[in-house]
């Protein structure tokens, strides 16, 4: 009579090897979770400049952090939409500029506004510009670098034409506009709250609703996408839309944050926002990345920011830092593909 043994067959590796797995997949797990090694990273920052400057940790430099970190993040959260379909927008930091100073020309020539009517403005202006490069590239089909480069350029020409030299002042703004960025509740900045409240309802947008979950499709594989019956060329101009209209927003509260305005508003922002997104898991092949993962990177390079102030560092080495974190992520995505490519191959293998 055979008799069946009980030990671990050898070619299965005996014991070891599930555990083995077990350990890879908790690693890839991990590895693949960037917002968690993003909010450790935090952490660690926060904590490494406490310990060197103790009064790193005021509540005015908390105060600092939140109001520049929400300008940046909702600038983000639009620029992930648009790179999740394997776009960019690099005209973000005129549309912002111009929808500034639109708002504060608005005020100078109605100083009762309300409120929300220059929020709207803001949004309107940054509306348009959207559709400006959502019919460049959806329709026109033109690459959207090219296209958002150009378009770059022609807002910030048209608010240079536009501005002529002269500045929008914190005197023309009134209070209650101005108290966006000065009011808190609860001791948390107005203008961090409404950043939140619209970063988390572009969060569920994406996670929960079919338009959400189709712009991860087009930038997983276009064709299979189209195949599917998802018709790219409308969410392309639809998220295109949306990054402009976010845009717009950020005008105004830019305006209620600084006071001050003129025709070099936002210059440049629009590399610390791919900077934001890339370091927060957004990759730039589409089709990867959340809406908190983007925040989590905004906040990081904000902690950054402040941090070199606090610790007198040449602001040189801010850029540095940013381009660094640049390839650190890219790599990690690399490294991370591979290693599930690998895993994938081997399942394949041994099924």
């Amino acid at each position: 009579m055979m008799r069946h043994s009980t030990s671990p067959h050898p070619l299965h590796g005996g014991e070891p090897r599930p555990q083995r797995r077990n350990a890879g997949a908790l690693a890839e797990a991990l590895a693949r979770s960037r917002e968690t090694t993003l909010f450790v990273v935090l952490l660690l920052i926060v904590g490494g400049t406490a310990l060197a400057r103790p009064q790193f940790l005021n509540l005015q430099n908390l105060r600092d952090v939140l109001l520049n970190v929400s300008i940046v993040s909702l600038l983000t959260a639009g620029m992930t939409i648009v790179i999740l379909m394997r776009h960019i927008d690099l005209s973000i930091g005129s549309t912002v500029g111009i929808s500034a100073y639109g708002v504060g020309s608005l005020y100078v020539a109605f100083p009762h506004m309300p409120v929300l009517v220059a929020l709207v403005a803001g949004l309107a202006i940054g509306l348009a510009a959207g559709a400006i490069n959502a019919l460049l590239v959806a329709v026109g089909r033109v690459p959207s670098l090219v296209a958002t480069l150009s378009t770059l350029y022609i807002f910030r020409g048209a608010d240079y034409a536009w501005v002529h030299g002269g500045q929008i002042n914190a005197t023309s703004l009134p209070d209650a506009f101005s108290r966006l960025a000065t009011g808190s509740v609860l001791g948390i900045p107005v203008l961090a709250l409404i950043a939140i409240v619209l970063l988390a309802a572009l969060s569920v947008y994406l996670k929960q609703f079919r338009p959400g979950r189709e712009y991860y499709a087009i930038g997983s594989n276009p064709e299979a996408a189209r195949l599917a019956g998802i018709n790219v060329e409308r969410r392309v101009a639809t998220g295109f839309l949306i990054s402009g209209a976010i845009a717009g927003l950020a005008g105004a509260l830019w305006l209620s944050r600084f006071g001050t305005v003129d025709a070099s508003t936002a210059k440049g922002i629009e590399l610390q926002v791919v900077a934001a997104a890339v370091v927060g898991s957004v990759a730039i092949t589409g089709g990867v990345g959340t809406i908190l993962g983007a925040t989590l990177g905004a906040l990081v390079l904000g902690v950054i920011s402040i941090a070199l102030v606090v610790l007198h560092v040449s602001p040189f080495w801010e850029q540095a830092i940013q381009g660094a974190l640049i390839v650190a992520a890219i790599a990690a995505d690399t490294l991370l593909a591979r290693s599930v490519a690998k895993r994938m191959m081997r399942k394949r293998d041994h099924g």
